[in-house]
């Protein structure tokens, strides 16, 4: 079986060279960039499986990288690394669709468990259904697009194909917002804010051209979470 390949992007050597070394004894394949403008250039360029990204580099900074990258690659998991208290950060990240984040100063065993998750979670979104079909649209899980009758298409991050999987799933059931971060982040609710949630919502809808002033793909119900109707039938308002 090929090695897993990640793409390690960090500046500082010492850190980025102690998570190589964890990577590599752990059976991974690892890929260094110190810059962003780098890792861009790496990314066009490689193959690789997943991406750790810090957000401070020099170049271009982190969250130019992760635009970038999600644009070329939009399949490729990225986890973001993050100094304490720069949530702003995290949740532009996850806005711009990273699929997890690592708040430095880190643990390695908190690092590996995070990157197996995220390549499980990846490996597995094959499962259930490959494809669903919405009023004017067929969302293709396996190729992560929302492809439009008009001829229009756009790409999912591997966080939103998953959590627009997971409530198609449930279709007719509100999703608590914890419910979503439990099952489909697959972190603890009370570590993370519930509006990094209500942003990939929006950013969903926005993908779903779903009218965000009076949602019918996702509906949001007040003190419950959200609820998927794959119809635009008014009757059915939970």
């Amino acid at each position: 079986m090929a090695r897993r390949r990640i793409l390690v992007v960090e500046d500082d050597a010492a850190i980025r060279r102690g998570v190589v070394d964890a990577l590599e004894s752990e059976g991974y394949q690892a890929i260094e960039a110190a810059r962003g403008d780098t890792a861009v250039k790496i990314a066009k360029d490689a193959t690789f499986d997943l991406m750790l990204l810090d957000l401070i580099l020099p170049g271009l900074r982190g969250l130019q990288v992760l635009e970038q990258v999600r644009a070329d690659c939009p399949g490729v998991p990225i986890i973001v690394l993050t100094a304490r208290g720069e949530e702003s950060d995290r949740v532009a990240g996850l806005r711009l669709g990273a699929d997890d984040y690592v708040v430095k100063p880190f643990s390695v065993q908190e690092l590996l468990a995070r990157i197996a998750a995220v390549l499980r979670r990846s490996a597995e979104r094959s499962g259930g259904a490959s494809k669903i079909t919405l009023p004017g649209a067929v969302v293709d899980f396996d190729r992560r697009q929302v492809r439009f009758d008009d001829g229009g298409q756009v790409d999912l991050s591997e966080r939103e194909a998953n959590t627009l999987r997971y409530l198609a799933e449930h279709a007719g059931r509100a999703i608590s917002r914890d419910e979503l971060i439990t099952h489909v982040w697959q972190l603890d609710p009370k570590g993370l804010q519930t509006r990094a949630i209500d942003m990939q919502i929006a950013r969903l809808r926005e993908k779903l051209r779903d009218d965000s002033s009076n949602p019918k793909l996702i509906r949001t119900i007040r003190g419950k979470g959200y609820l998927f109707m794959p119809t635009t039938a008014d009757d059915q308002q939970a």
